[in-house]
C-alpha cells in the first residue's frame, strides 16, 4: 500500500509538474566576455651603446652599436570577465 501511495504521489507531480512551469519573459541577454590583464613595462639598460673602429674591406670603419635594452613587465591588473549585453538567441 505504501508503494502504490508513493508512486501515486511521483506520478501526480510528474504530470503537474508542466503545468506549474513558471512562463517568464527574457528582458536582457549577455554574454560573459575575458578582459586580459595590464602589465606595466620599463626598460632596464643591459648593454650600453658604443662606437667601435673596425677593419671592412681593407679600410678603418666607425661602427655604432646602439644599446640594448631589457624589458620588465610587472602586473598592474589581473585579468577578469565582464558581462556585455548581446542578443539573445
Amino acid at each position: 500500500m505504501k508503494k502504490l501511495t508513493i508512486a501515486a504521489v511521483v506520478a501526480s507531480a510528474a504530470f503537474a509538474a508542466p503545468a506549474m512551469a513558471w512562463e517568464g519573459k527574457v528582458i536582457a541577454c549577455f554574454d560573459k566576455v575575458w578582459v586580459p590583464a595590464k602589465y606595466a613595462t620599463t626598460h632596464v639598460p643591459h648593454k650600453p651603446a658604443k662606437t667601435v673602429w673596425e677593419h671592412r674591406n681593407g679600410q678603418m670603419v666607425e661602427v655604432y652599436y646602439p644599446a640594448v635594452m631589457k624589458e620588465m613587465k610587472s602586473l598592474v591588473k589581473e585579468g577578469y570577465y565582464i558581462k556585455r549585453k548581446a542578443p539573445c538567441k
